[in-house]
């Protein structure tokens, strides 16, 4: 193979990968010049000028002519006299002498692993390009298409080609694909495993809201509205919390728009995700009040030691404030960054009750701290409910919860 052909060559594939022309030059050299230094042992003496378009090559070994005595005949830039008059006989002392050096004096075998390495260094150039593309975007949506679905992930390919991760648990619970789907998601992470990139999307990450927003929202993507934080059970609920600096905008309403025209296509996007839009605020106290929303809180006391917040309701509110599988309540929590205990209040009127942890000689503790998870703490908020209610809103078993209401029912009937 000669040299216009493996240039040629070299220099289609490489246009082929969107290769720049100087990267490509500097490959060819960094090539040419291993072979060089793997024939003569250095390449320190040696010029190599490559037009990619022409598919030319020149290489030029450059030494110096030195008398055939000299202690410095054998150095790697020097030739003799002699050996230099052999070239052209008018050469004399001091002169530099340019030899051209053909390609195939470095042999078939050396050429061919040439050709090999180029191509290596272009897909591994293709690699380094991939990664650092994705890496920069990470946090940013993308759309891809689906074009193989797996146990574990979903694969997909961007406008380019490229194979991109959709893992499971990266993946909505009620997202369903078909093979040429576009799919959008954030780019999650981009990792480098045995010298190939990574690239794995998500769904379920609190950005991917964040990013939903500001796409459907101007006022965000302008920075008229920021969104201080967001929390999600994803494809079940999410609350967002969202600021104005400037007072005649409402940023509550502006994330919904008129009759909920700018949420509803966030919702859409995420197998309807039921999505709470609440006003931050400094005071804690309201900022509580409006991520339990929407129940309406009567009182509460914050332990700022603890990190707990103790929230009383009237009883109608209680499951308006643990909501359908305590989702709203888990979600409140990580929104104002504290634990918080709901607890039923009893007006005036009503029969006094006993609070739980007074059975805790009949009752295992384990059990009581259950029941007070769904904002059961007395015995009456317990007795009120229905077996079946206690066992989709515990993990309790039915004969658990029956020796539970006949310790409770017991009490009572004293």
């Amino acid at each position: 193979m000669d040299a216009k052909i493996l240039i040629e060559s070299f220099a289609e594939f490489a246009r082929s990968k969107n290769v720049d022309r100087p990267t490509m030059i500097r490959i060819l050299e960094d090539v040419f010049r291993a072979m060089i230094r793997k024939k003569f042992d250095s390449d320190e003496n040696f010029d190599v000028t490559i037009n990619a378009d022409k598919g030319d090559l020149e290489i030029f070994r450059i030494r110096e002519i030195v008398d055939d005595n000299s202690e410095d005949i054998w150095d790697f830039d020097k030739i003799s006299l002699s050996d230099a008059q052999k070239i052209e006989p008018d050469f004399e002392v001091g002169e530099e002498v340019y030899e051209k050096i053909e390609l195939e004096e470095f042999g078939r075998r050396a050429v061919q692993m040439a050709r090999q390495t180029l191509i290596q260094r272009i897909k591994d150039l293709e690699k380094d390009l991939l990664f650092s593309k994705y890496e920069e975007q990470v946090g940013e949506i993308i759309s891809a298409e689906v074009y193989q679905i797996l146990g574990r992930e979903i694969l997909l390919i961007d406008s380019e080609g490229n194979e991109l991760i959709l893992p499971k648990g990266e993946q909505i619970p009620k997202d369903r694909f078909r093979k040429g789907d576009s799919i959008k998601a954030i780019v999650h992470r981009v990792d480098m495993i045995n010298g190939n990139p990574k690239v794995v999307l998500s769904r379920t990450s609190p950005v991917f809201l964040e990013r939903l927003f500001e796409n459907e929202v101007p006022e965000v993507y302008d920075g008229l509205i920021t969104i201080i934080k967001v929390v999600r059970e994803p494809g079940e609920r999410a609350k967002v919390a969202v600021e104005s600096y400037d007072d005649r905008i409402d940023p509550v309403g502006a994330c919904v728009g008129m009759k909920g025209s700018r949420i509803h296509a966030v919702v859409r996007e995420l197998q309807n995700e039921n999505i709470d839009v609440i006003n931050f605020t400094e005071n804690l106290d309201l900022y509580v009040s409006r991520a339990l929303s929407p129940a309406k809180v009567s009182s509460l006391a914050i332990n700022q030691e603890t990190k707990r917040i103790s929230v009383f309701l009237k009883p109608d509110q209680v499951s308006l404030a643990i909501g359908k599988g305590g989702f709203n309540i888990k979600l409140a929590s990580r929104l104002v960054g504290y634990e918080i205990d709901v607890f039923r209040e009893l007006n005036e009127y009503e029969e006094e009750d006993v609070d739980l942890n007074e059975f805790s000689d009949e009752i295992d503790q384990w059990i009581i701290d259950e029941l007070k998870k769904t904002g059961l703490d007395t015995a009456k908020s317990v007795l009120v409910l229905s077996k079946e209610d206690l066992i989709r809103r515990t993990e309790l078993e039915e004969v658990t919860i029956d020796e539970i209401f006949r310790i409770l029912r017991t009490e009572f009937d004293q």
